[in-house]
């Protein structure tokens, strides 16, 4: 009798491969915590595309870096990152995503998310920026933000920068294969509320790779040892969006895309797509 090939497409047979892994998810499915379908674990094949994918997203960003400044518009921002992408035989995901109108997301000061290029929004010395890079390549997905401080910013808006980003390291460190998703969630928002900031609920971060956005949904709070169990060859990004006021938001009835803090307060964001491993966790845009 002929043995059965693993259905993730290594070629080795499913006892050898991923047998040992869902017996395991069984056990936790069986004791009433929620655990991912199979499309949420990535094969071999897919891993590496997604890899690849996200190499050019993470080089669109060190471009973005390498130009950025004070007085440039942030439809300047958009050609970089349209233009680089293109170049190097791939696609800028938001364009045309339902809509989306550019190649980047350009979020700066209250702006949370979704911010707009626009030939008429120059940069200006005291700003900060969050730039949100998604690329396409060979038909995978990579996605990672990063925030830039413009000119010379005040400690209110560098302070909770560096914030952010740290609680998006918690947010990756909190990552273990077998430990679950509200693990992420807890990690982010105990280091954000302890420095008196809000966590944006409405937007997470989301399984990334094969789609621009799939399951599961990554919320930035949470309690830990809750939430979806966290499987070998999951791929997801974190991306906490930190407010220095209260987390209430709203979304602009113009152009429907462009979300910004009720209060007017300062929101940051920096974003990773991780995989996670038999041993951790693997940080492969950023």
């Amino acid at each position: 009798m002929s043995e059965i090939l693993c259905w993730c497409g290594s070629g080795k047979p499913y006892e050898d491969c991923h047998k040992e892994i869902e017996d395991e998810i069984r056990m936790h499915q069986l004791a009433g915590e929620e655990v991912p379908t199979r499309q949420m674990i990535k094969t071999p094949e897919q891993i590496a595309g997604i890899r690849e994918a996200c190499k050019l997203n993470t080089a669109v960003l060190d471009e973005v870096s390498k130009h950025i400044r004070k007085g440039m518009t942030t439809e300047e921002i958009d050609r970089i990152v349209y233009d680089f992408t293109v170049s190097h035989g791939g696609i800028p995901a938001p364009l045309n995503f339902c809509g989306f109108p550019k190649s980047v997301c350009t979020s700066i000061n209250d702006v949370v998310c979704h911010g707009i290029p626009s030939e008429k929004v120059v940069l200006r010395s005291g700003d900060i920026v969050n730039i949100d890079v998604s690329t396409i390549l060979n038909n995978y997905y990579g996605d990672a933000s990063r925030m830039f401080e413009i000119g010379r910013v005040d400690k209110k808006a560098k302070d909770l920068v560096a914030i952010t980003k740290e609680c998006l390291k918690r947010g990756v460190a909190a990552v273990k294969p077998w430990g679950h998703l509200g693990d992420v969630g807890a990690a982010v928002s105990q280091l954000a509320h302890k420095h008196g900031y809000s966590v944006v609920e409405e937007f997470g971060g989301h399984g990334v790779g094969v789609e621009f956005h799939e399951d599961p949904f990554v919320a930035h709070v949470g309690k830990k040892g809750t939430g979806m169990l966290l499987v070998p060859g999951m791929i997801f990004t974190i991306e906490p969006m930190i407010n220095t006021g209260r987390k209430n938001i709203f979304i602009d009835e113009k152009d429907e895309w462009t979300v910004y803090t009720e209060d007017g307060s300062l929101s940051a964001q920096w974003e990773y797509t991780v995989l996670v491993t038999d041993s951790g966790v693997e940080v492969l845009s950023w």
